[in-house]
């Protein structure tokens, strides 16, 4: 059974930093699409950051320049995925979580659930 665990989210000022984290068991995020969505209240649920099973990176326009993510290979088959976001701002308040599929769909669609997902990590930025 495949569990994936966020962790890394909290409170931080306007312009600060966090580092988001997500391992899996039972999966293997060089092997799949992987990546983060967030979900704030009342607002649709947006793809922020992917990397695609050939390491090919993606962002949402509103975090460009802000975010990164990136896959450590802690050795032995087990994978951290990292999200770094920078030069916070008060709308990056969400849930953030840590998704991953064979299909990049749910990156795509808001209404589309991927196949493994996380809990989810709370994310706020007070202005």
């Amino acid at each position: 059974q495949v569990q994936v665990v966020e962790s890394g989210g909290g409170l931080v000022q306007a312009g600060g930093s966090l580092r988001l984290s997500c391992t899996a068991s039972g999966l293997t995020f060089a092997d799949v699409n992987a990546g983060w969505f967030r979900q704030a209240p009342g607002k649709e649920r947006e793809g922020v950051a992917l990397i695609d099973s050939a390491g090919l990176k993606t962002y949402a326009t509103s975090v460009k320049g802000r975010f990164t993510i990136f896959l450590h290979n802690a050795g032995n088959g087990a994978y951290t995925l990292s999200l770094q976001m920078n030069s916070l701002k008060p709308e990056d308040a969400a849930t953030y979580y840590c998704a991953a599929d064979s299909s990049l769909t749910w990156y795509q669609t808001p209404q589309a659930r991927p196949r493994f997902m996380g809990q989810g990590t709370q994310v706020t930025v007070s202005s």
